[in-house]
């Protein structure tokens, strides 16, 4: 049997599934632990806190702060790549779009945001008013 004929890698798949789907409706949402009370991300089937199976998608207000950035240089445009700390706790890699790559800087303040890419939803970040 293959890796991903498992019952946990098709339990990680519908996760991700999940998640993706949210997205293409144009909702950010990621599991909530009914236990212990914690987001977290990337989607997993138990709570990496606690171990818990008890999970709920919810959407959070997606404001976060920027942990650590990259700018990646390309002939066809530069963009970042961002570790972001979301408010409920959780951090997730991105990008951040609508502000110049030079001033995209750490412990700046970002608000969530879906965009499109070739089709396809993707999680951007932009610069939120308390970054002014």
């Amino acid at each position: 049997m293959a890796d991903t004929d498992t019952p946990q890698a098709a339990a990680a798949k519908a996760c991700d599934q999940r998640y993706f789907e949210a997205l293409a409706q144009g909702r950010f949402e990621i599991p909530h632990c009914r236990d212990c009370a914690r987001f977290h991300f990337y989607p997993r089937v138990l709570c990496p806190a606690c171990g818990s199976q008890n999970l709920q998608w919810l959407a959070p207000s997606g404001k976060g702060c920027v942990y650590s950035v990259t700018i990646v240089r390309r002939g066809d445009g530069d963009y970042t790549v961002v570790l972001v700390d979301l408010q409920e706790g959780p951090r997730l890699m991105s990008r951040v779009v609508g502000t110049a790559v030079e001033r995209v800087h750490i412990g700046m303040c970002v608000q969530a945001r879906i965009d499109s890419v070739d089709g396809m939803p993707l999680l951007v970040f932009v610069p939120s008013a308390e970054s002014s």
